[in-house]
């Protein structure tokens, strides 16, 4: 396990995890949405968001959070060893979308380059503006996917892990700790 891509839909922990991971290996986090968003929320072309992507995974060692298929597709992947899925209950995953959003508001956390979140993030009824809009209708297509994706023949020079539950990540996260030691 040394270049490990964590996914998963939004909400579902991945930064939490990547984080926790790179922590236990000692080595780099890469945050994928650090790359793509830019000062008011612009966002990176294709073009950038690949060139940013190919120059963080250039190391023999690395964990990145996030997806961006639909901008770099498995550029992640191509050189990964690992892949951490991390899939909670669509319940559990917008909860912490919620909390998340509720957190980064109230203490006006800045995120990438200056962006910080607003309420409208809870407004469901603002579709794509809304990360509660999105966090809920991505859910079954991001579960899709990466189901797929593990019984996928092109994947096979990848270690998957599908976490589930709290306990699970518990368990990863103990289990690649003990074995830096």
């Amino acid at each position: 396990m040394k270049r490990v891509s964590v996914v998963g839909s939004s909400g579902s922990g991945k930064t939490t995890v990547a984080r926790q991971l790179a922590e236990a290996l000692s080595v780099p986090h890469v945050e994928l949405d650090a790359l793509h968003w830019g000062e008011n929320w612009s966002a990176a072309t294709t073009a950038e968001l690949s060139e940013r992507v190919r120059a963080a995974t250039s190391g023999e060692a690395w964990v990145v959070d996030g997806n961006y298929w639909s901008k770099i597709g498995p550029q992640v992947w191509t050189r990964a060893d690992t892949v951490v899925w991390v899939s909670p209950p669509r319940w559990r995953a917008t909860w912490q979308s919620v909390t998340r959003t509720v957190r980064r508001v109230t203490t006006r956390q800045e995120l990438w380059d200056g962006n910080r979140e607003n309420w409208r993030g809870l407004m469901f009824w603002r579709g794509e503006e809304s990360i509660l809009w999105w966090a809920w209708t991505t859910y079954a297509r991001t579960q899709e996917r990466y189901a797929r994706a593990m019984n996928d023949p092109q994947w096979r020079h990848i270690t998957f892990h599908r976490l589930r539950t709290r306990r699970e990540v518990d368990r990863l996260i103990a289990q690649v700790s003990a074995h830096g030691r």
